[in-house]
């Protein structure tokens, strides 16, 4: 990953953001090529993933309301919208503070777990996503999900299904001829 962003740094690509869905070794090599570049994380995959920790029925009322509240945030087009999605976020952790953090214990083991591993695990999620979610907020030129790229290499994909069997240096010009005749549309 470090290798294919410095390629494209040395091509003299000037890279301004990466929008991706999290994953650590993605944000570390971005860092390590260039710790200016913006990392903005890809609010459908945050979005994604947390309902379905919290599941279509959530058992608990914290469950419901976390679960109303992330239903809205990929609605976040500009700053007034996102601060009263962040207060909204806030009330619902004070409200539910002692909820998230809530221990079970097993006497005889000495061990504990937290009770309600779906809402807390929801809930770090975000919390771990919020200094690289809103990016898109301030420059309009930082896409606020990676569904362009994957509709894209959908396509891609598709079309190199329909080629079966092509050798390997075939396969590789095939990709490069898709690219360039896409890039020129």
């Amino acid at each position: 990953m470090i290798e294919d962003l410095q390629n494209l740094v040395n091509l003299g690509i000037c890279i301004e953001s990466v929008t991706c869905d999290g994953l650590s070794n993605i944000i570390k090599a971005v860092k390590a090529v260039d710790s200016q570049i913006i990392t903005q994380r890809c609010v459908i995959h945050i979005q994604r993933e947390t309902l379905t920790w919290l599941s279509r029925n959530p058992q608990s009322q914290a469950g419901i309301e976390l679960r109303y509240i992330i239903q809205r945030l990929h609605f976040i087009q500009d700053r007034h919208y996102w601060a009263y999605w962040i207060v909204e976020l806030q009330q619902w952790y004070d409200t539910y503070y002692d909820f998230i953090n809530h221990k079970s214990y097993k006497a005889d083991t000495n061990r504990y777990w937290y009770t309600h591993k779906s809402v807390r695990k929801s809930l770090i999620h975000i919390k771990r996503a919020l200094p690289n979610m809103f990016h898109y907020l301030d420059n309009e030129n930082i896409p606020k999900s990676t569904n362009g790229l994957e509709s894209f290499f959908g396509h891609l994909k598709q079309n190199i299904s329909i080629h079966r069997g092509l050798s390997k240096e075939h396969y590789k010009n095939y990709i490069k001829w898709y690219l360039y005749f896409k890039s020129n549309e």
